[in-house]
C-alpha cells in the first residue's frame, strides 16, 4: 500500500502541460508524479531533468536508454521502475523476447557487444557502492563516445532517484505496466510487492 497517496491530476494546476506530456507519451500521468506534485518545483525539476535524459536528438537509442533504466532499476531493487523501464522500452521498440532475457543479457544472444558493456555499467554505476571501475570506462570507450556515455550516466542518475523515490513511498503501480510486467518479467522473479493496488 502506498505511503503517500497519488494526489489527484487537477490539484496542481500549475502542473497542467506537464502532466499533459505525459499523458501524450505514455498515455497516463505516473503515480510517483502526482505524489511529487506536493511540490511543484521538484515536480518540474525532475520533468526537465527526465526530458533531457530522453532527448530524442540524443546519440543512443531510447530503447536501450530505458534498457538500462531497468538494468539500474534491477540493481536497486525497485519493481515499480521495472515495470515502467519495461513499458516504456516496448514503446520505443524493445521486443518482448528481448525485454524478458534482460537478466541474462550478458549471454543472450539478443543483445550486442555495445549493449553489453553499456548494461554492464548501469548495473555497475547503480550498484551501492559504485562499482564501475576504470577498465569498464575503457571497455565504454571502445563502442561509445564520450557524449554518448554522459546521455547513459543520465539515465542511470535518472532512476537513483526513481529507485529510491517509488521504493522509500511503496508507489502504486499504474495498470498498464503492471500488465507489462507480469507478462514480461514475471519469469525472472518480478512482481508488484509493495507497489500493488494502483489501479
Amino acid at each position: 500500500m502506498a505511503r503517500l497517496d497519488p494526489l489527484p491530476k487537477d490539484a496542481a494546476p500549475e502542473l497542467a502541460d506537464e502532466f499533459a506530456f505525459f499523458e501524450r507519451t505514455l498515455g497516463f500521468v505516473p503515480n510517483s508524479l502526482l505524489t511529487m506534485a506536493r511540490r511543484p518545483a521538484l515536480t518540474r525539476g525532475l520533468i526537465a531533468l527526465s526530458k533531457g535524459v530522453y532527448d530524442p536528438s540524443g546519440e543512443v537509442d531510447l530503447g536501450l536508454k530505458r534498457l538500462i533504466g531497468h538494468v539500474a532499476s534491477m540493481a536497486a531493487g525497485c519493481m515499480y521502475c521495472r515495470a515502467h523501464t519495461a513499458t516504456s522500452a516496448m514503446r520505443h521498440g524493445v521486443e518482448g523476447d528481448k525485454l524478458a532475457a534482460i537478466h541474462e543479457y550478458r549471454a543472450s544472444p539478443l543483445f550486442s557487444e555495445a549493449e553489453r558493456i553499456a548494461l554492464d555499467f548501469a548495473l555497475a554505476a547503480a550498484s551501492q557502492p559504485n562499482d564501475v571501475t576504470d577498465a569498464q570506462m575503457d571497455q565504454l570507450r571502445a563502442h561509445w563516445s564520450e557524449g554518448q556515455i554522459v546521455e547513459m550516466l543520465g539515465v542511470i542518475g535518472l532512476f537513483g532517484f526513481f529507485n529510491r523515490w517509488n521504493d522509500s513511498l511503496a508507489t502504486a503501480l499504474e495498470a498498464e505496466p503492471q500488465e507489462t510486467a507480469e507478462a514480461t518479467l514475471s519469469a525472472t522473479g518480478w512482481s508488484v510487492g509493495k507497489h500493488g493496488g494502483g489501479h
